[in-house]
């Protein structure tokens, strides 16, 4: 039955990318449209075409290599200028492949395309068209978020006591939960106060607390001093006093991770400390908190592309050595399916909770579309927008200046660092692949 469930959480998980991808393509395809250009080709994949369908003029398709997808435009490259020939530099090779490109893209026009190429569009256009996939996969991930948070709700921390410590040991994370207490141990502050689990605590310092975030900061600032503390048990209030210690916390990145120092070490900060960990419910919320949710989701994946570098040589490491994997790391479409798997296969887990999970796994693969073709290097989508900006600039440069107008931008010439990104996304790619093989992320 496990191995059942695991296959149905990947086969999920493989039509959600599938579909991610194709409602991406579609954004590009419908504006496209909308703006009269001539679009030839709507691919979902890559390499052999494996089965295709030809609509008006053009032709849907599904290629053999599900790594991504494509919608192909009459004249997204200028004609070569009259006359034009590759210099004599080193690039000569690829200003080469640039001109023969630009004659097949001249090539395929007809005498019915005046006017419905895409680089003849204005630049605001084009901006659209390119910025419309990325924005699918947004509206994506807005939709489902807003499910998740109305519907199941949000993991949120609370004020009641889920654990407490009894005492204090050398470790002050949850997993001294479990440890035993040693003959002279001192008890912990919430264990002596009298905290057990299941008080729901209301006042701190004689403040109303009404959230984790709250009561948490407000005890790391009382360290070393005797301070009064409100709970309710079984329905009876209980006021008594608790002095916080002081003691050493890792500091936390951006990823919720321990911050190593320049000597290898974790970094910590001197901080109050009770001993008490807070129980987490699943709190329902207003469809409007799906945009405060999904907005941390972003930053969060846009700070995991700015160290993308670091952690793909970190994923390299993990290879060649016995450490483990990063859970805050990038993984490959094997590792979403894998971690999907898994999650679907947990049956001490509430069904409700694990296909909660999955939509979320969903939300968090467009989210990662969205970010990633936004980087603005071609052949993604934000080289393209950041060609346009650039045309844009140049054009009113040259008109402010009473130059003639340059013309459109051509990316043709980009095909140099164009063929370096795709090689750069290709080697991430097996890399991560490889890894997501030998040594996957490991959530449960």
């Amino acid at each position: 039955m496990t191995i059942v469930l695991a296959l149905v959480g990947i086969l999920i998980m493989v039509i959600a990318i599938a579909v991610s991808i194709a409602l991406h393509e579609i954004g590009h395809l419908l504006p496209a449209k909308l703006f009269n250009v001539r679009v030839t080709q709507y691919m979902i994949g890559f390499g052999k075409t494996i089965w295709s369908k030809r609509k008006g003029e053009t032709e849907y398709g599904i290629k053999s290599i599900p790594l991504g997808g494509y919608v192909s435009m009459i004249g997204m490259l200028p004609p070569n200028k009259p006359g034009e020939q590759p210099s004599k530099s080193r690039l000569r090779y690829f200003q080469t492949i640039a001109a023969q490109a630009r004659d097949d893209a001249t090539a395929e026009l007809t005498t019915h395309d005046t006017g419905r190429t895409f680089i003849s569009l204005p630049v605001w256009k084009r901006i659209i068209i390119m910025l419309a996939g990325p924005f699918m996969n947004l509206l994506i991930a807005l939709v489902i978020t807003a499910i998740l948070v109305t519907s199941f709700g949000v993991a949120t921390p609370t004020t009641t006591v889920n654990d407490v410590f009894e005492c204090m040991t050398e470790t002050t994370d949850e997993s001294a939960l479990d440890a035993e207490c040693a003959q002279g141990d001192e008890p912990s502050p919430a264990w002596e106060a009298g905290l057990r689990p299941g008080d729901h605590i209301t006042h701190f310092n004689n403040e109303e607390v009404t959230d984790w975030d709250e009561l948490s900061g407000a005890i790391q600032q009382r360290a070393d001093i005797e301070t009064s503390i409100t709970y309710v048990r079984d329905g009876e209030s209980v006021q008594t006093t608790i002095t916080p210690v002081l003691t050493e916390r890792p500091e936390l990145d951006r990823f919720d991770q321990p911050v190593i120092g320049s000597n290898g070490e974790v970094v910590t900060e001197p901080v109050g400390f009770i001993g008490m960990s807070s129980q987490i419910v699943n709190q329902q919320q207003p469809v409007t908190a799906a945009f405060g949710v999904l907005g941390e989701q972003i930053s969060g994946t846009f700070s995991v592309i700015t160290v993308l570098p670091a952690k793909l040589w970190d994923t390299a490491k993990v290879l060649l050595t016995d450490g483990e994997r990063d859970p805050t790391g990038p993984v490959s479409v094997v590792g979403v399916g894998r971690i999907a798997g898994e999650a679907a296969a947990q049956q001490d887990i509430p069904i409700a909770d694990r296909g909660a999970l999955l939509l979320s796994l969903i939300a968090g693969l467009n989210v990662a579309l969205m970010v990633f073709n936004l980087i603005p290097l071609l052949p993604l989508d934000g080289g393209h927008v950041l060609g346009g900006l650039w045309e844009s600039i140049r054009r009113g440069w040259a008109k402010l200046r009473g130059k003639p107008d340059p013309g459109p931008f051509d990316i043709a010439k980009m095909f140099p660092l164009t063929i370096v990104v795709f090689g750069l996304l290709l080697t991430m790619g097996v890399l991560l692949i490889v890894a997501d093989i030998i040594k996957p992320v490991t959530l449960f």
